[in-house]
Order: structure tokens, then sequence, then C-alpha cells
């Protein structure tokens, strides 16, 4: 038999904002549909293809809590069969048009392409996965191949929130979600952003209040979460990796705070981002949990547009699109190239190349094992944790080329496919170990989630949160069904406040407007519902006109019905 070199985990994270209800296109409801018909769909196919021909595809799967809510919302449902026709209608149209214009035969073809594609989609979605991509999801957990984890319920950027009670209630509302919609409760968690912050006397960067907090690890053993994922650097940087930007004054001075006391516990080992480990810097905290570590090697390879695989040349081209149907026709030819250079996108092409990437990502996968059994003496874990949307949306044949990974390492005898739940149990780490403070965003820092463009956004989060403190110590375990009504929305509008999908957006420009509005909204929301909570709760007269309100709301942002007010009291 084969000595194995070590184990290899496929982590995807899919997230996206609650965005049902807040617009369509360019930005709102199409997000979803785009993602569901490019990644969602397109990745159950080809994990059910494996599974039909007869493999085991193991691998960790993260679906945020408000991602389930919009998967399984009937206006999404409704809407995206809608959307499916609309893309099969474009090809339609492209194709006469094609056709009737004498453009190349290539372009033709693409056309028709295009339009049996979207028809697979629409096929799978109706028929195989009976319109519900959430439980065709949970049947592969049931089969034991998936680990489906979770997330904070909104995505809520957790080292920055002040409260400790919005930490606790991120992921209450996220492990009570879960057990809806999986029927049972989750093991993991991906932390939002993959930030972390460990337990010590913290500095708010906005009001400079100064009060010891745990580390986030307590609100995921307080909630029954036995493992998360950090960045690479947050593991191996040490104290002397330059957590937070030096551009930022009040990320600056954060990190002094954290800093001076930080005190990293004398270990007897050399850490490695190929082992899993414990991390506890709370006496209170329930037990030690398990982290794991993202690998640098076969993340660049991935993740890069201009080094990685997605720059190929064959590859479908993401930024140059055909209109009125938005379908694209092009492949990237040159990274940097103008869009008006792109070459014809060719499918024949595709199959060999995506052989090529698989084959070199397997063998660097061999190499790295193979480097760590070496110098340590023992089989290492390699887990490659990606946004799942990069894979169908960002790099169109991702999935395919993730279906050909799966495969060949499950053929491989030297590696064991797993996922991280069944490598926990198989391997329980006993080593506890500090890390730092920090993200997957630049520089390993909080600067793309706090900076001087969206501190405006924090300081609406902080007033949210200690006015949530104040109205849940007064109300939150009434029994009136009409107060808990307008808490309950009230808390649901300070969740979506928090998602950190907004300061992201806003740095990185990609849909500043939107988000700028969207923060906007939900503290105005809140800010009405918190002045109708304490009217109704001292049995003032509440207007007709504010229930309308607050019905609306219900109907526009009712997620997450299963909402315990008892998470909000501190």
């Amino acid at each position: 038999m084969t000595e194995k070199l070590g184990s290899f985990a496929l982590v995807l994270h899919a997230h996206l904002p609650w965005v049902l209800n807040h617009g369509v296109w360019p930005h709102g409801t199409s997000w979803v549909n785009e993602a569901a018909s490019e990644t969602y769909i397109p990745l159950l196919q080809e994990l059910y293809k494996l599974v039909d021909d007869g493999y085991h595809p193991k691998m960790t799967l993260g679906l945020t809590p408000v991602l389930c809510e919009m998967l399984r919302h009937p206006s999404f449902i409704d809407d995206f069969l809608g959307y499916l026709d609309e893309k099969i209608a474009a090809a339609l149209h492209d194709n006469e048009d094609f056709t009737e214009n004498k453009y190349e035969d290539g372009r033709i073809k693409l056309s028709k392409w295009w339009q049996e594609y979207y028809e697979r989609v629409k096929d799978d979605y109706t028929h195989r996965f009976n319109k519900d991509i959430v439980g065709a999801f949970k049947k592969l957990q049931d089969m034991d191949l998936l680990d489906i984890i979770t997330c904070g319920a909104t995505h809520g950027y957790s080292p920055l929130l002040s409260k400790d009670t919005s930490i606790d209630a991120q992921f209450k509302t996220a492990v009570d979600n879960y057990k809806r919609h999986f029927g049972r409760p989750p093991t993991g968690a991906w932390l939002p952003e993959c930030a972390y912050r460990p337990g010590y006397r913290w500095k708010n960067p906005i009001t400079g209040e100064e009060f010891d907090r745990p580390g986030i690890e307590y609100f995921l053993a307080k909630n029954g979460l036995r493992y998360f994922f950090v960045d690479t650097a947050l593991l191996l940087g040490g104290k002397s990796q330059g957590v937070y930007a030096a551009r930022f004054p009040l990320l600056k001075e954060l990190w002094k705070q954290f800093a001076s006391q930080y005190e990293e516990i004398p270990i007897s080992f050399e850490k490695s981002q190929y082992e899993a480990y414990l991390v506890s810097t709370d006496p209170s905290t329930p037990a030690p949990v398990g982290f794991f570590t993202r690998d640098e090697k076969t993340g660049i390879v991935v993740w890069s547009g201009e080094h990685g695989y997605p720059g190929c040349a064959e590859y479908l081209d993401f930024h140059k699109k055909h209109y009125p149907g938005g379908l694209r026709y092009w492949k990237v030819t040159e990274a940097k190239l103008d869009l008006g250079k792109k070459m014809l996108y060719w499918p024949d092409d595709i199959p060999e190349k995506l052989d090529e990437n698989a084959g070199h990502y397997v063998n660097l996968i061999k190499h790295i094992l193979r480097a760590y059994k070496g110098d340590f003496g023992k089989p290492g874990i390699i887990v490659a944790p990606y946004d799942c949307e990069l894979f169908g949306h960002w790099w169109f044949e991702g999935n395919w080329w993730l279906a050909r990974v799966l495969r060949w390492i499950e053929d491989d005898p030297e590696i064991d496919l797993t996922n991280t739940r069944i490598h926990l149990e198989q391997n329980p780490p006993n080593k506890v170990v500090s890390i730092i403070e920090g993200s997957w965003g630049q520089g390993s820092s909080h600067w793309v989630w706090l900076n001087e463009w969206t501190i405006w956004t924090w300081k609406l989060v902080y007033e949210v949160e200690d006015k949530t403190e104040k109205i849940m110590v007064k109300y939150g375990r009434t029994k009136d069904e009409n107060l808990k009504k307008i808490l309950k929305q009230l808390v649901r509008e300070s969740l979506l406040l928090q998602s950190s999908d907004w300061q992201f957006l806003i740095t990185t420009w990609s849909a500043r407007d939107y988000a700028e509005n969207r923060v906007t909204l939900h503290y105005e929301n809140f800010t009405r519902l918190y002045a109708m909570a304490e009217r109704y709760g001292s049995g003032d007269h509440v207007d007709e006109g504010e229930w309308h309100f607050l019905g609306t709301l219900e109907a526009n942002d009712g997620i997450f019905p299963e909402i315990d007010l008892t998470s909000f009291i501190p």
C-alpha cells in the first residue's frame, strides 16, 4: 500500500450580502442571479457528476446565513427562472443577429453554445435540484461528502464590532439559522474576511473607550463552533508583522494597543500552516477552538488573475461583454490587453488547458506535502480556501478545473482528499498557539474595512450597537408580541448594517454609491424602529403609518425568522 504524503482540503466560501428587494441591476438581485447561474449551479453539476461517476468529492463549503436566506426566498426562485429565460433569449437574439449580419462562424456557434449552457442550468435547477440550491448542497453533506460550515449571520466584521453582544448575536443567529436549513448544528465557521482578534484590553478606534474583551474564539466556542480559518500571516507573521497599515492613524493606534499586550505562548515546536492547532486567549472560553491556516502557495496560482490560472489566454474574458444581452464571446488573450483587441473565445481549446492547470496544481500539492513530511516527519494537511464566486463567475471555467482536481486527487494514492470536519475528527489537534490580529485583506490588516472612506459607517454601527444594548435591556425579554415584532426587525436592521460588504464595496469603489445608500438606509430604518419601540414600550400611541412601515420592512428584510432576542441582551 502506498504511503500517504498528507491530506488536501478544498474550502470554498460562498457569500453575497442581502440584496433581495434592494435593487436589481447593476447592483442588487442580479448579483445573486449571476452567482447562482455561473457558480453555485455549475459547482453542483460538477459535484453530482463526480458522484455519478463513483467518486467521493469531499470538500468544505461555507454557505453564509444571509446567502441561504436569499437562495431559498420565493422572490429569488421566481426571479431567477425569469433571469435564465432572459439569457436564453439573449443567446437566441445574438444567433439571429450574427447569422443575419454574416459574423464569423465561431461567434455564431458561441451564441448557440450560450443558449445550451443556460438551458442546462435551468433544466438542472428545476428538475435535478428541485429549485433548491441549498437543499442540493445539503444532500451532499448528508452523504458525508461536504462539510457545510457557517459564518457570521450577515458577515459582520467581528474584530471591529464594539460590543460583545454584536459578535455573539452574529454567531448565535448563524447557528440557529443553520439548524433550520440543514437540520443539524454546524461544526465550523468562516470568520468574515478571515478576520480575527485575540482577547486583550481593546481600544475603540472611534471613541477611544477601553475595556477588556475576549478573543473571537470565545464566541465560537460559546455557540458550539469547533474550528475556523486564518490567513498565513496571522499564524506565522509574529509580533513584528506590520498588521495595520501605517496609512491610517486610527488603525495604527489600535495596533499599538494590541502589540503592547501581546505575549506569544512559548512553544517547543515550529509552527506550520500544514497543521491544525488550538487557540484560547481567555480563561472563560468554554473550550479551545481549532483552526486551519490558508496555504499561500496553492492560493496564488488560483487567486491571481495576472499570474494564476484564470489569466491564461484561452479562458473566457470576464470584462468584455456583448450587449444588449451581456453575453461574453472573447477570451483573455493577454491579461492587460485592451478590450478592443481581445480574440474570439474557443471552447475546444479549454479541456487541454484545464488538464494542464489541474495537473500543475496536483503536482504542487504533492511537492508541498512531500517537503513538509520530509521536514517534520509526519503527514501534513494543505487547506486551500477561496471565495466560491471566483469559480464560474470570475473564472468561468473554474468549476470544471475544480472537478478535475478533486477527481485526480482522489485517484492519487499519495494524497488523502478530505474535508476539515473529517480531518479534525481523525486528527484532533492538541497544541495551543497564539495567533495575531488581522484578516486576509491588504497587509493582513483591517484597513480595507476601516479607513478614511469608511470611518463614517463605523460611527453609525457603533451608535446602533450601543442603542441595541440599551433597548434590549429594557424590553428584550418582553412577552408582548407586538413589541417583539418591532424588536426583531430592529435587530435585523442592526445585523444588516454590520455587513462587512458595505465597507469593502466602498473601499474598492466597485459599488460605492450602492453600499453607501445601504448603510444609510439600514441606519435610518433602525433609528425609526428604535423610536417606535420606545413609544410602544412606554405605553404611548403608535401611529398606523409606523405599523405599516414595520410591515414593509418585514416584507423586504424579514430574514432569520428564528432570530433570538436574548442574544442581543448584554
